[in-house]
């Protein structure tokens, strides 16, 4: 008979995945994230159980009613997949035990509800009654304020974990950049949360930072660049942003070797907003736009058909082709990359649209008790977005590719300025 409790075996494998290493390594944040998720309802059942029998697990109490009697596995359905969850069988007892965690019903379990209570209470200050009452609002009965203590607990600590490990093993292809405003506090004004994320030269990708930015400015950039340097993170390949003055001062001072990437989808939309609110016009240089990048070979000739689209809009509209023919460059950088992955290097938009979803997450929220909330919150939805994103899927030739340059810039020849 088995006698180690599933909380233990979960807690095992965490250990056993923390001990390898999760550094740069994708899938394994994916598989932490899903036992975490197991330990949490795994507990939950277990306290809830020991509850409705009046003792824990051997212990021996004359006032105990009933017995366990194995376990049976109970399947949730999660954005990640089917993870499953051991629930407790009990017998002799005066009345039949039914979960207030899991819904007496044959049918799948689904997180959602279990997701709003643990988010929920983490950012309204990690309040035990919060916690509670959520619980019962969600119609999934109550938690003991142990639990729900414990889970704060342990959201909080993976937070700060994730903001103090290693990044000494992260090899960088490409770092994307970018920010989003949230009410952090009680009162005041929005705050900026700074985010970066990337593909390392495995293809895999990685949340890196996740932290406050107040106004986003140059200071702020450098701060957070100056902390990867000092956990240990090289200078990535490519860096992709947005045009904001403050984070382009930034990239150039704390990784000048780097390759600067404008975000091209940023700069089609300031484009646009320069032009009239005319469907056939927009259309028009919407279609000029992205033939000049995705029929352009190298960065010089997509240069080429850019400035000849300038050309042409200077005569009715002079700040739209102002607003093209500035930086670029940087616009047409990532053109030096592999042509499969191009479109990939070329904008910030799974940031974005990972921005999005914590802004959707956070919207009916209101304003948060602190900063620590906020961001818990924000790396919370940014890591389970990142890590179920695609990788770059490096085929054998590609990779290859890879780690000859990656070598030629660890080791660069003296008549060498710079290999992509």
């Amino acid at each position: 008979m088995e006698r180690i409790a599933p909380s233990a075996r979960l807690e095992a494998q965490i250990a056993e995945l923390l001990t390898d290493g999760l550094a740069a390594d994708g899938d394994k944040l994916a598989e932490l994230g899903r036992l975490g998720a197991r330990l949490v309802l795994q507990r939950a059942i277990d306290e809830e159980v020991a509850a409705f029998l009046s003792r824990a697990r051997y212990e021996r109490n004359p006032d105990a009613t009933g017995s366990r009697n194995g376990t049976r596995p109970r399947p949730i359905q999660t954005a990640e997949g089917e993870i499953s969850v051991a629930v407790p069988q009990v017998r002799n007892t005066a009345e039949r035990f039914i979960s207030s965690v899991f819904p007496d019903s044959r049918t799948v379990v689904r997180t959602r509800p279990l997701e709003a209570l643990i988010i929920g209470g983490y950012v309204r200050g990690l309040s035990d009654r919060d916690i509670e009452s959520l619980m019962q609002e969600a119609g999934l009965g109550q938690v003991s304020k142990s639990t729900a203590s414990r889970i704060c607990r342990e959201l909080r600590d993976r937070y700060k974990a994730f903001c103090a490990r290693s990044l000494a093993e992260v090899n960088l292809l490409a770092l994307y950049l970018d920010a989003i405003y949230l009410p952090t506090r009680p009162s005041g004004e929005k705050e900026g949360v700074l985010v970066a994320w990337g593909y390392t030269t495995e293809g895999k990708r990685v949340l890196i930072a996740v932290r406050l930015g107040q106004r986003e400015s140059h200071e702020d950039w450098l701060d957070l660049g100056r902390d990867l340097t000092r956990r240990g993170l090289r200078a990535p390949w490519l860096v992709v942003s947005d045009g904001a003055p403050g984070l382009i001062k930034a990239i150039g001072e704390l990784w000048p070797a780097a390759d600067r990437g404008r975000c091209v989808v940023h700069r089609l939309r300031n484009i646009l907003a320069k032009l009239p609110k005319r469907p056939e016009v927009r259309e028009a240089i919407k279609r000029a736009y992205w033939q000049a990048l995705d029929e352009a070979t190298d960065p010089q000739d997509a240069e080429r058909r850019l400035r000849k689209l300038v050309t042409k809009l200077e005569r009715e509209y002079p700040s739209a082709a102002a607003c093209l023919a500035e930086d670029l460059p940087a616009l047409c950088v990532h053109l030096k990359y592999f042509p499969r992955l191009r479109r990939r290097f070329r904008s910030s938009n799974l940031l974005e649209r990972s921005l999005e979803e914590v802004r959707r997450r956070t919207k009916v929220i209101g304003r948060f008790p602190g900063e620590t909330s906020c961001l818990s919150l924000c790396w919370a939805v940014l890591d389970v977005f990142i890590a179920g994103a695609r990788g770059l899927g490096l085929t054998d030739l590609e990779y290859r590719e890879v780690m000859q340059l990656k070598m030629a810039r660890a080791y660069p020849r003296p008549t060498e300025a710079k290999v992509a």
